[in-house]
């Protein structure tokens, strides 16, 4: 079985993510679909069909957090050395070409969100980062074309995933 690394504000984003389905979506989705039967026909029904198909898309929606939280495995970034990238790092980059600054935060695959700097240690950028150091170079297939980086700077900072 695949074991999926995350941090523990990832792993506490997915069971409240769970919860909230669980508890409050499901629940209130299930309301809505038999208060939909008693409209009559089924067949021309929208209300009914609408309210079947958000509960099979929650449904599904709960298998697939639950089979995460399965293989979770939680690691604390603040207790790896970051002398070298490894997950959770922040790295700094620059693109050699354009002279573009980039910052990322390597983090497990739940967590990652390009828009604000979370990559996942399974894209590519990440793989290529993975083991360097302040000063080397990095060049890296992307779906943009090949890059090369400088590291500038790798780091330990806490992660914001709100």
């Amino acid at each position: 079985m695949d074991k999926e690394p995350m941090t523990l504000a990832g792993y506490n984003k997915v069971t409240g993510d769970l919860e909230f389905l669980k508890k409050t979506e499901r629940p209130e989705t299930v309301i809505a679909l038999d208060e939909a039967r008693q409209l009559g026909d089924l067949k021309e029904n929208a209300e009914y069909h609408s309210a079947k198909d958000k509960l099979a898309l929650i449904d599904s929606q709960i298998a697939e957090l639950n089979a995460v939280i399965s293989k979770a495995v939680i690691i604390d970034p603040s207790t790896l050395p970051h002398n070298k990238v490894s997950f959770g790092s922040t790295v700094s980059l620059v693109d050699t070409n354009t002279d573009e600054e980039f910052t990322y935060t390597i983090v497990g695959g739940v967590e990652s969100n390009a828009d604000k700097g979370l990559i996942s240690f399974n894209s590519p950028l990440a793989k290529q980062l993975m083991g360097k150091e302040e000063g080397d170079e990095v060049t890296a297939t992307l779906p943009g074309g090949v890059k090369t980086f400088e590291v500038l700077n790798v780091c330990y900072k806490e992660i914001e995933l709100q």
